[in-house]
């Protein structure tokens, strides 16, 4: 249930019996010949879809994370980690002072990790608050799925490709490409990670059938519903 799609005093009256909040993360990046917005597109769209059946509210993604690497592809702007960490605390002291408590970041950007370490420590200095912090592409049945159907599965390649992450006219490359190493990258200048990765693809095939895409979706929108529903632990 997107918040978006409610006025205040409809969300007053949500905090009448529930005071759950999913927040999605994303970032606006290169994801090859995908969408910049895969990251945000993802993490939101996942967070709805598991969210709707249990009426919990969502808030928008955040677009902008953590992607200093791709600094040499336009188009894929980064905030600093201490930005990041300070926008996530500051958005965590707004909503429960109106009345939030338990809050769960889906998060759909790797690079976004430091962010949970902000959110943990926020949820140490104020009693009655939960946080939740999900991986949603990297979940235990998100994985046994991808595993299964191929495990060459990375950035920008065919886990990434969903019909609402695809851009109209265009096409694919057919090659399956050479895996490269993440850590490697990492440690990289801008633009020598250009230069290693080329089009932006971190490697395996670039497409595979909506039918194998779709198995990895409704896995990933099942886990976050779990979360939503089942991991905030004792009350």
């Amino acid at each position: 249930m997107r918040i978006e799609d409610c006025n205040w005093m409809q969300v007053e009256r949500y905090l009448e019996h529930d005071d759950r909040l999913v927040i999605p993360l994303g970032s606006i990046e290169q994801h090859a010949y995908l969408s910049l917005g895969v990251d945000r597109i993802l993490a939101e769209r996942v967070s709805v879809e598991a969210a709707g059946p249990l009426g919990v509210l969502v808030m928008p993604a955040l677009p902008y994370g953590l992607t200093p690497y791709f600094a040499a592809y336009p188009g894929s702007p980064t905030l600093r980690v201490e930005t990041y960490q300070g926008l996530l605390r500051d958005l965590l002291d707004s909503l429960a002072g109106q009345g939030f408590r338990r809050f769960l970041f889906v998060n759909g950007h790797g690079g976004n990790d430091p962010g949970r370490d902000a959110v943990e420590s926020w949820e140490g200095k104020h009693d009655g608050c939960r946080t939740l912090w999900h991986n949603w592409w990297a979940g235990a049945r998100v994985r046994r799925v991808v595993a299964a159907i191929d495990p060459d599965a990375s950035h920008a390649s065919w886990f990434e490709n969903f019909p609402w992450t695809r851009l109209p006219g265009v096409e694919q490359p057919l090659e399956k490409k050479p895996l490269a190493d993440v850590t490697t990258m990492r440690e990289l200048d801008p633009r020598d990670v250009r230069e290693l990765l080329g089009d932006g693809s971190l490697g395996g095939l670039y497409e595979r059938s909506d039918a194998d895409v779709l198995q990895v979706w409704e896995a990933g929108v099942a886990e976050v519903r779990e979360v939503i529903a089942n991991g905030w632990g004792p009350s």
